[in-house]
């Protein structure tokens, strides 16, 4: 099936789950960083902690904070200029720069491919991924684990045309998994963990071996050709998040509880299967997204080839 730029616009834009004419959009004289955060994750453990706040004052900014649902709801505020900075996993930037969206990438984590998974109920009879073929899978499409799909079918001799998909947001989709809707479930840390516990999900495949799953850390390029200061006091504070995250999970898990609503061992489970560890884009990191984004040209999942490394920000992250 092929999705048009504006196809594309419209079905993200209608996903968004904090109006945009809710966020406040800064002019290029203020100095305001609007980060856009997803319920789980490094930045909503920098919301939290405050520090970041307490870093940027000193140099006179300030920070805003808005919540998305999900990577490529972020990405459609920030091209509609509603939001400077966010994280998402590897997909949703290269949708959003097919749709010419101004975003400039400025760092990732290391690969973390048993973060996302194809699920399927604990009885069910599926066994492996060849056996998906003319099933109905749910996820969400443009996130990180559209492609973990594609190249799992692609490892069991299928074709992406070989299913049925079913765009479901995480929550919507559980719901689809936990009442038979869907024959599987493809979905990222912490849902993933949480299934796993609490209807006890089987996982059919992982990303280990066909997909690196990064996460990415992107801002527009105004914020990046005119704040570099800034950006740089982020990465510090998001650096300095994410050793304590890596040294103390337990405590991590037990801040993301309540805001996340997911029972701290479950997120201990899952912060377990993260990486931590900030830095720049390497030659081998943008062509394994120059891979993701060349594959879903030829899937017409995106209506024009992009080029990766015209919108990586240089040297230091």
């Amino acid at each position: 099936m092929k999705i048009t730029r504006r196809a594309f616009t419209a079905v993200v834009a209608g996903a968004i789950a904090t109006p945009l004419t809710h966020v406040r959009l800064a002019g290029a004289a203020d100095k305001v960083v609007r980060i856009g955060y997803q319920k789980y994750g490094t930045l909503v453990l920098l919301k939290g902690k405050g520090t970041l706040e307490k870093k940027l004052e000193p140099i006179g900014y300030t920070v805003e904070w808005t919540e998305f649902p999900g990577g490529p709801q972020l990405l459609e505020a920030l091209n509609a200029g509603a939001v400077d900075f966010g994280s998402t996993g590897e997909t949703p930037p290269i949708f959003a720069q097919a749709a010419n969206a101004p975003l400039v990438y400025i760092a990732h984590e290391p690969p973390a491919p048993r973060g996302e998974a194809i699920l399927v109920p604990k009885d069910s009879p599926i066994k492996s991924v060849a056996e998906l073929k003319g099933k109905k899978v749910a996820f969400n499409k443009g996130s990180n684990v559209h492609y973990l799909l594609v190249k799992a079918l692609e490892e069991a001799g299928l074709t992406y045309e070989d299913v049925e998909s079913s765009f479901l947001a995480p929550a919507d989709g559980r719901a689809a998994f936990e009442k038979g809707a869907v024959d599987a479930w493809v979905i990222w840390d912490p849902f993933q963990a949480a299934a796993e516990v609490a209807v006890e999900a089987r996982e059919l495949r992982n990303g280990e071996g066909i997909v690196p799953n990064h996460q990415f850390y992107l801002g527009t390029k105004a914020l990046v050709d005119g704040h570099a200061q800034a950006i740089d006091v982020l990465i510090e504070a998001i650096s300095e998040i994410d050793e304590w995250t890596k040294s103390d999970t337990a405590a991590a898990a037990a801040e993301l509880s309540p805001s996340v609503g997911i029972p701290e061992p479950v997120l201990v489970k899952a912060l377990e299967r993260q990486s931590y560890g900030v830095k720049s884009l390497d030659d081998t990191v943008v062509a394994q997204q120059q891979n993701i984004a060349d594959t879903f040209f030829k899937l017409k999942l995106i209506p024009k080839e992009v080029t990766i490394a015209d919108v990586v920000r240089k040297g230091k992250a």
